[in-house]
């Protein structure tokens, strides 16, 4: 393949955007927030069902307590209603007075029990209910993380977008230099050699796949016209020809 020193020239210039653009695009997928986003996103959606489960065992137990509170009050009426009656002489009768004062300590003892297992209810709510703040506080606070992770990556992005389009700008002209058989030629190299598709001959060395080059290879090289399109014998990336190849 022929194609004008100048243009061949040019393929440097086309491979220096190109690697910019390819480590940009490497940037923009591997940024740090993302990395972080994604593990915040698990530890969220753990919090998330472990706070769902410990708000049922919240509300399990406040309506157990609101039970309990029922009870103790249900109770007490039922003492009240018999003290009263006993304290306004309703009941004159001995043995009917005698069993409303065994009534009333049984009463009396059934409240002490309830209040016992209210109490029991109470502790075991408030320790719940703590244990669900502190899941509700790690939430908020990590759904602030995934927020400020967001706007810190969507402006990385951003930014990193836009140095891809200025040197999408900055290519098309350099294209249009580059014969369309070795732009083709360069474009396939860059996809089968890690995206270097043409690299500078400097003091004697491959500038792709860094090896310098033996006598006889740098003997044809000098041999070749200077508008015969080289290639490495190594890694068979085109090589263009400076005044530092040391030819």
């Amino acid at each position: 393949m022929k194609a004008d020193p100048a243009a061949q020239l040019r393929l440097l210039d086309l491979q220096k955007l190109d690697a910019a653009a390819d480590q940009l695009r490497h940037q923009r997928a591997h940024l740090a927030e993302d990395a972080e986003l994604a593990t915040l996103a698990v530890r969220r959606a753990d919090v998330l069902g472990r706070s769902r489960d410990q708000q049922i065992v919240v509300d399990d137990l406040t309506s157990a307590q609101e039970k309990a509170d029922a009870d103790v009050e249900q109770v007490k009426a039922r003492r009240k209603r018999d003290q009263d009656r006993m304290d306004q002489g309703l009941i004159s009768n001995p043995k009917d007075l005698e069993r409303m004062q065994h009534e009333l300590e049984t009463l009396e003892r059934r409240i002490t029990t309830l209040e016992d297992e209210e109490l029991a209810v109470m502790e075991d709510l408030e320790a719940a209910q703590s244990e669900l703040t502190v899941m509700q506080t790690d939430l908020a606070e990590t759904d602030e993380r995934i927020v400020a992770l967001t706007e810190a990556r969507d402006e990385k992005r951003a930014a990193i977008d836009a140095d891809l389009a200025r040197i999408g700008d900055e290519r098309g002209p350099v294209v249009e230099d580059v014969p369309a058989d070795l732009l083709a030629l360069y474009d396939k190299l860059r996809t089968n050699k890690n995206g270097v598709g043409a690299a500078e001959l400097r003091a004697r060395q491959c500038g792709g796949c860094m090896l310098s080059l033996d006598a006889a290879d740098l003997s044809d090289i000098r041999a070749k016209a200077e508008d015969e399109v080289v290639r490495c014998e190594q890694c068979q990336r085109i090589l263009v020809r400076t005044s530092e190849s040391g030819l």
